[in-house]
């Protein structure tokens, strides 16, 4: 593939995360330029750490995993992100993580507030994570939601679950924190809804149970 950097896999452009996620990763932060798949962007300047990362990626990659929306309010006003790296911790007492970049303004706003939902998406939501993860507009428009029970933040319609959080720990991780949340109220969406399947992600691609 032309202008392929030295340590880069050929399979970049089929392999290279969404866009839209890459940016959730990278959180809200201003940046000089734009990420697509196959665009060489280099990490670092040094060949070698390049290719590492590189690697570092296509593994992870063989990893699938649902796709998350982490909202909160901030001055009143709904905020949310895109997120990926959501996992349950503990059951007793009952903890989920989750991983926002350092750079991220919304994660600063949901740490601001103490609290925080995690909205499970469903398969047919692909725009949600999308709008969610776009930086310089209004991520809540023409999105419907309601103030969850215990915390007010954003449950977003046609989710397939959403857990309702307090945070209880924050530890730094590289250029990421690592956020524990202590669940106050969890709830699984009727499975009568129009959509009972999942987003997933799956080597840089949204799937499907049925893709």
């Amino acid at each position: 593939m032309p202008g392929v950097p030295d340590g880069v896999s050929p399979d970049a452009r089929e392999t290279w995360p969404h866009p839209d996620l890459i940016r959730s990763w990278l959180g809200d932060a201003e940046v000089d330029f734009e990420i697509r798949p196959g665009d060489a962007v280099p990490v670092q300047d040094d060949p070698e750490a390049q290719a590492a990362a590189r690697r570092f990626r296509d593994v992870l990659g063989c990893f699938a995993s649902g796709i998350t929306v982490i909202t909160s309010t901030s001055g009143g006003e709904p905020v949310g992100m895109t997120c990926q790296s959501f996992s349950s911790v503990s059951l007793d007492p009952p903890l989920v993580t989750f991983i926002p970049a350092r750079s991220s303004r919304a994660w600063s706003q949901i740490q601001r507030s103490g609290r925080f939902c995690v909205n499970v998406l469903a398969a047919d939501q692909e725009h949600v994570s999308a709008q969610m993860a776009s930086k310089g507009v209004d991520k809540f428009a023409g999105i419907d939601w309601t103030p969850a029970e215990v915390t007010g933040a954003p449950v977003i319609t046609g989710t397939l679950a959403h857990l309702d959080c307090t945070i209880h720990a924050v530890y730094e991780g590289g250029d990421h924190y690592i956020v524990v949340g202590k669940v106050e109220h969890l709830a699984a969406h009727p499975d009568d809804a129009p959509v009972t399947e999942p987003l997933l992600y799956y080597r840089g691609r949204y799937r499907t149970t049925d893709s």
